[in-house]
């Protein structure tokens, strides 16, 4: 509330104004109910009774708790429940119908939860009746046989070797690769104490075809029927850039894993890698590959290889008899460069050159490099070659001497077993024995030696140069396997 002042007048601006001041009015004082009801209010009437013990709060809350037990327990009811009416007990065909249907727990006696109330119409059996047919399906593991697959799916001894006979004239079991399923169904068997008689087998045999065995009618014996598959066998052709990285362009061009290490293999027989190829190089590149009718592809191995960098074409293919296939330039030659690989997976001890002997104690000219390895590790042939001795060679133990082209020989020694023997081919990565102690030997390693035109060299710095060149018809089905190959269109 605002009230004027009369004894202030104010002029402004040619106009007489008021000033006003601001004027406190008191407020009604509170009634007696208003009083009682703030000071009901304040009290705490269910405090903590675990707190402050024997105050006045304290005595409060117990008044509070006690008033609340004797009210609950003067409201309590004083008289028994009213019984309704109980159902009368169901007996005979009644009860069965009722359990039969009824849904009760376990503790309250009910079995209907494992088994349905039997009837009249009901016969009991001494034992369950057998499935007519049995569908299995058994697959092919690693190293194992055709009849003992059978076998443990269920099949009879007779059976089994019948079946795996019959596959076995349509493909070689043992070219079956491992994981192939084997599709069974087991017919009615006379009583229980025999093996269900095989019906019907189905498996793919071969890449191109599947055979299905069946049984000619009851008791009969058992047919095979043979299902060749069309296999279209059209090369898969990939060319790409480069780029940063030949590993990962030819794996993002498609190329599996193994075709691009191959890729990589080929090309450095002829250039080096990390000088001669650039990023705006192109490869190109054509893997052997099966497609079935069925939808099934399988990529073999490479076939061609080849790299355009800066108007240079480096061309390869790979030719020659099986299991002995090299690549060939268009010029029908071959070469390979390199370095000896190293025998044995380990680690170097002990290099080339003058040191301390851990046996003897002086100084003495080490001929070789000690290679560190577990006992029995396998050890292969650095290169292809001629084995010219194996056996036992004093401080050496058991030891193999290998030659090779230009008069080079390499040594193994301290074997603890040997896998060839004198006058024995060998090519290069087959084992040839297995690491051992045997011999002037302080633990298990390969003491590897290599000779050049008789006189020991430190075998990380012998290089191998290999060049071979075929003519005539040879060179000829060089050049149309060549031509055919690049016949392929890209993607294809």
């Amino acid at each position: 509330m605002f009230l004027a002042d009369d004894q202030s007048l104010h002029l402004a601006g040619g106009t007489a104004a008021r000033s006003f001041r601001r004027v406190a009015v008191a407020a009604p004082p509170p009634t007696r109910a208003a009083l009682w009801r703030d000071r009901l209010a304040a009290i705490d009437w269910v405090p903590d009774l675990g707190s402050r013990i024997g105050s006045l709060d304290w005595w409060r809350g117990l008044a509070t708790c006690t008033a609340l037990c004797a009210g609950t327990l003067a409201l309590a009811p004083g008289f028994r429940p009213i019984a309704a009416s109980v159902p009368a007990a169901v007996a005979g065909t009644d009860w069965e119908e009722a359990r039969a249907q009824g849904i009760a727990p376990l503790a309250w006696g009910a079995d209907t939860g494992r088994r349905m109330a039997a009837n009249d119409l009901v016969r009991p059996l001494a034992e369950a009746p057998e499935r007519p047919l049995i569908d299995l399906s058994a697959t092919l593991g690693e190293g194992d046989r055709l009849t003992a697959v059978l076998q443990r799916a269920g099949v009879g001894r007779r059976d089994a070797e019948d079946a795996a006979a019959l596959v076995a004239g349509a493909a070689d079991l043992a070219a079956i690769p491992a994981g192939t399923r084997v599709a069974l169904t087991l017919g009615r068997r006379a009583d229980r104490t025999v093996a269900r008689p095989l019906e019907s087998l189905k498996l793919r045999a071969r890449f191109d075809l599947a055979v299905t065995v069946t049984r000619a009618g009851a008791g009969g014996g058992l047919a095979i029927t043979r299902q060749p598959i069309a296999i279209d066998r059209t090369p898969l052709r990939l060319q790409g850039l480069v780029g940063s990285s030949l590993y990962r362009s030819a794996r993002a061009a498609g190329a599996p894993a193994r075709a691009v290490e191959g890729l990589i293999k080929a090309l450095a027989t002829r250039v080096s890698l990390g000088r001669d190829v650039g990023a705006a190089d192109r490869f190109d590149m054509v893997i052997a590959r099966e497609r079935a009718a069925t939808g099934e592809v399988r990529l073999g191995d490479l076939q061609y290889v080849g790299l355009d960098r800066a108007g240079k074409a480096l061309r390869l293919v790979r030719f020659g008899d099986a299991g002995h296939e090299d690549w060939w330039d268009p010029a029908g030659q071959t070469e390979r460069r390199g370095m000896m690989g190293m025998p044995v997976a380990g680690r170097i001890t002990s290099s080339f050159g003058y040191r301390m002997h851990p046996l003897l104690g002086f100084l003495k000219l080490h001929k070789g490099l000690d290679i560190g390895a577990p006992y029995g590790a396998p050890i292969y042939a650095a290169l292809d070659g001629v084995v010219q001795s194996a056996g036992r060679a004093g401080g050496y133990g058991n030891f193999i001497k290998l030659g090779h082209t230009a008069g080079i020989q390499s040594g193994y020694g301290h074997l603890s077993r040997i896998a060839v023997r004198p006058g024995q081919r060998v090519a290069r990565g087959q084992v040839i024995g297995f690491v051992g102690s045997t011999g002037m030997s302080t633990g298990p390693h390969l003491h590897w030696e290599v000779w050049k035109n008789g006189r020991a060299v430190n075998p990380r710095s012998i290089s191998f140069d290999q060049v071979a060149r075929v003519s005539g018809d040879t060179l000829r089905r060089l050049k149309a396997r060549m031509a055919d190959l690049l016949a392929v269109r890209v993607g294809n």
